[in-house]
């Protein structure tokens, strides 16, 4: 099975470690976060994975370089230009597309004991182009599904707006948060390249193309009620990283 770890972000977050690392090298539990997420997607039979690299690229293709020697992992290098989530994918076409397997993608910052063999299983069977991993977790951003799990929306529980401009949730639609961890096919690449030539840009959020694409390519979701997550891209959840590791391990 193939995979993709996000791990070209600045890190903003996460000052002032990422004044001098990449967001993706950050320890928790002694071992860097990356590390993490190859372990996890390695123990679920994936055995190519590539990883995008822009803020302090060079520390990271050492670290892999030197952790990984034999193992399947390519890296989409975006040192000239970061790309955003959506951008990154496109750069990656030729680590992504060699076949018409899908491929997961996991945000670097993201540790879950979601079955990740299991969405990908769910995803070939679901026919979709996409399928987002959600559960019921408290966020302030969540993605709205029609009543066949059809991604329709967006919601800033906060200030209330909706996205796409002028949608409006009907009352057999439901909320859910995004996880960060979703299957795509590779057809969906000509989708990326004819939205990234129509807004002129190379890079750009993948959820701004998910909306965008909403009613032409199918997007679902896997719902997972009993989902355990944490993102440790700010330093309050940082600091109880290595507790959630240690409460997935005695799981």
């Amino acid at each position: 099975m193939k995979a993709m770890i996000l791990a070209a972000g600045l890190g903003t977050r996460l000052k002032p470690w990422t004044l001098h690392h990449p967001k993706a090298l950050v320890p928790v539990g002694g071992t860097p976060m990356l590390a993490h997420v190859i372990s996890r997607l390695k123990s679920q039979g994936f055995d190519s994975i590539a990883v995008n690299v822009h803020h302090f690229a060079g520390q990271i293709k050492d670290f892999l370089a030197s952790e990984y020697p034999a193992d399947r992992i390519g890296i989409s290098d975006e040192r000239d230009a970061l790309l955003d989530t959506g951008g990154g994918l496109l750069k990656a076409t030729p680590l992504l597309c060699g076949d018409d397997r899908p491929y997961l993608v996991h945000n670097v910052d993201i540790l879950s004991d979601a079955p990740l063999a299991d969405i990908m299983k769910a995803h070939e069977a679901s026919g979709r182009d996409i399928s987002l991993v959600t559960s019921p977790r408290e966020s302030t951003r969540r993605l709205v599904f029609g009543p066949r799990g059809e991604l329709r929306g967006w919601h800033n529980t906060v200030s209330g707006e909706f996205r796409p401009a002028g949608f409006v949730a009907g009352a057999d639609m439901h909320e859910a948060a995004f996880s960060g961890i979703y299957a795509v096919s590779p057809r969906v690449h000509d989708a990326l390249r004819e939205y990234s030539r129509r807004i002129g840009s190379d890079a750009f959020p993948i959820m701004d193309f998910l909306l965008d694409a909403a009613g032409t390519l199918l997007i679902g979701e896997i719902g997972l009620p009993e989902l355990n997550l944490i993102d440790i891209g700010k330093p309050a959840t940082l600091s109880r990283a290595g507790e959630f590791l240690d409460s997935l391990g005695s799981r």
